[in-house]
């Protein structure tokens, strides 16, 4: 390395050490330092063995001053990425407001409450990870609730083995309910409440035909049936628990004001019947079923929720729930209001309806397709929960519809994997070429990490042909680098030896290409967003272990997934 490039690697190495510093109020360290140095300046890669030695000193340096020193020497060396601090911090304070009244209660406690129809796509991680966060900031009781008390036929009829993998899921993002309940085990408590509701005048049993309730709800009149006395209403609620009556013939609705200028809160239905049979066996005889509005605030008065969070579309779930918590006389929990969720990248709709049609036509494999926006399909891909969970949080709680970059989610992940991830070679849609020169050596010698030399180098055959990507084939005359092979030209059909001197890299702007062995390679399968490519990989690869996650280089990061009889099959993450 010259003086000058030392001088280059020493600048940007004080810089990024003044960075991760502030950033993490924490003395610098060379390895955090080291990715991002070498990621941002690839012309330094090629002096991996000496930069660990320029950057150690300037670190030590940075670690010798106190905060406000930094401050000052970032300003002077990089303005803009002082006020991008400064910026994250005031994001970071603004994502996750302190909860409303929090020091009100001696306990924070909040509900995730999925409909187990499917495994959560990736839009329904935020509910968890915004409430898992909570959770830890206030030391609070964290609920998930499985609202499935909706057993008719349809797409958001429960699935057995859905209940189970949303727990998955919410192991996959870091968290542990405090408190797992499913609806369906407690309709008797909400027959109970209901009967209650009765007595208190707060509810009333209606035959009247749907297409009729709605023209008289319109019009601000009283349904005939309004005016029961509670022993009749208490008769035939009895009877619907009872299963004597078919679907639509009776509902229990909830007394409102009949003449509220929303009509969406006029007097709305607390019970109806369903004579499909729960999935579930415990739950299989009843056909009498709560309302989601009217089972949910039950519930989330009894299990002491402190604070909701619910989509600003539900705005009425609040305001119909606070007519049965009047007749009760409850205190109703303090409501946090957000947006919907949209999620780049995908063709496919953020919706658990529109992706299991598409799984059951045989369009997609199946839930963790990498097609599917699920977090099953990234956790296969090899992305930690913490990366998705994080770009949710910083999010926020906008009230106003959100979009979720996934380059945001690859981010957060390449920063916590990058140090620990092996490098390796694939070629996609190879082309042979032979390779000429008496002189050239056996074989390539990349390193396993370009940051980490201690790691060790990979041993690559070359015999009498490589295997390139087609846009990387020199023309005639021109010369390559295969990295960590050394220089070829290209003579016909042939790459021709030339030799090692990195200075053809630096000085003369040889261009410097992945490759495999033409003979010696492992086929590979990797799945893909966009769809699947197929492509050979260096021998080294068949190493590797399910779940194993390397980056192929100038291709991306991807998880070792299985063996297949012809292949192995890679799932990609990003970049």
């Amino acid at each position: 390395m010259d003086d000058d490039m030392r001088e280059r690697v020493r600048a940007a190495a004080e810089t990024a050490a003044l960075y991760n510093a502030l950033k993490h109020g924490s003395d610098p360290e060379v390895g955090a330092i080291m990715g991002p140095l070498m990621g941002e300046n690839p012309e330094f890669r090629q002096h991996g063995d000496e930069i660990p030695g320029v950057v150690a000193p300037v670190a030590n340096e940075v670690a010798g001053m106190d905060e406000s020193a930094r401050r000052d020497r970032l300003a002077e060396l990089a303005p803009d990425l002082l006020a991008e601090l400064d910026a994250d911090e005031e994001t970071d304070e603004r994502a996750l407001p302190d909860l409303p009244n929090a020091d009100e209660y001696d306990e924070i406690r909040m509900r995730a409450a999925p409909n187990p129809n499917g495994p959560w796509h990736i839009g329904h991680a935020r509910m968890p990870s915004v409430i898992g966060t909570y959770a830890e900031r206030y030391d609070g009781h964290f609920i998930v609730r499985f609202d499935d008390t909706n057993p008719d036929t349809g797409v958001g009829r429960p699935l057995l083995w859905a209940y189970d993998a949303i727990l998955e899921d919410v192991d996959y993002l870091g968290f542990e309910p405090d408190e797992v309940l499913r609806a369906s085990d407690r309709v008797e408590t909400y027959y109970e409440h209901a009967r209650e509701l009765i007595d208190l005048g707060g509810a009333y049993t209606c035959s009247c035909p749907a297409e009729e309730f709605r023209s008289l709800k319109a019009d601000g009149e009283a349904c005939p049936h309004r005016d029961k006395d509670a022993e009749t209403v208490r008769e035939e609620f009895d009877a619907m628990v009872a299963g004597e009556y078919g679907d639509g013939e009776l509902v229990l609705r909830v007394k409102t004001d009949i003449e509220h200028k929303n009509p969406a809160l006029r007097d709305f239905v607390a019970f109806r019947v369903v004579e499909t049979p729960h999935p579930r066996p415990e739950a299989e005889s009843y056909r009498a079923w709560p309302m989601l509005d009217f089972q949910s605030g039950i519930d989330d008065h009894l299990t002491g929720v402190t604070h909701i969070v619910r989509g600003i579309d539900l705005q009425d779930s609040a305001k119909r729930q606070g007519f049965v918590y009047d007749y009760f006389g409850w205190e109703y929990p303090e409501v946090l209001h957000w947006g919907h969720v949209q999620v780049d990248e995908y063709d496919v709709k953020l919706s658990t309806s529109t992706i299991k049609e598409r799984i059951e036509t045989g369009e997609l494999d199946g839930w963790d397709d990498p097609r599917v926006p699920t977090i099953k399909s990234i956790r296969r891909r090899g992305i930690r929960g913490q990366a998705l969970v994080d770009a949710m949080v910083e999010l926020g709680m906008s009230t106003s519809d959100v979009d979720l970059a996934m380059s945001a989610v690859y981010a957060n992940n390449r920063n916590a994997i990058d140090e620990d991830t092996d490098r390796r070679f694939l070629v996609r849609d190879g082309e042979r070429i032979a390779v000429t020169g008496a002189d050239r050596p056996a074989a390539g010698t990349p390193p396993l990490h370009p940051n980490h030399e201690d790691r060790g180098r990979r041993d690559i055959p070359v015999d009498d042909a490589v295997l390139v990507e087609p846009d990387d084939l020199p023309a005639e005359g021109e010369r390559v680098w295969l990295k960590g092979y050394g220089c070829l030209r290209r003579e016909g059909d042939a790459l021709d030896w030339v030799g090692t001197d990195i200075e053809m890299v630096r000085e003369e702007g040889v261009p410097v290409v992945h490759w495999v062995p033409a003979g010696d390679n492992v086929p590979v399968r990797l799945r893909t967003v966009e769809g699947d490519v197929h492509g050979r990989a260096e021998p080294g690869y068949a190493s590797y272990e399910p779940d194993d996650v390397v980056q192929f280089e100038r291709v991306g990061f991807a998880r070792y997934d299985r063996v297949d009889p012809d292949e192995t099959v890679a799932y990609y993450a990003h970049p």
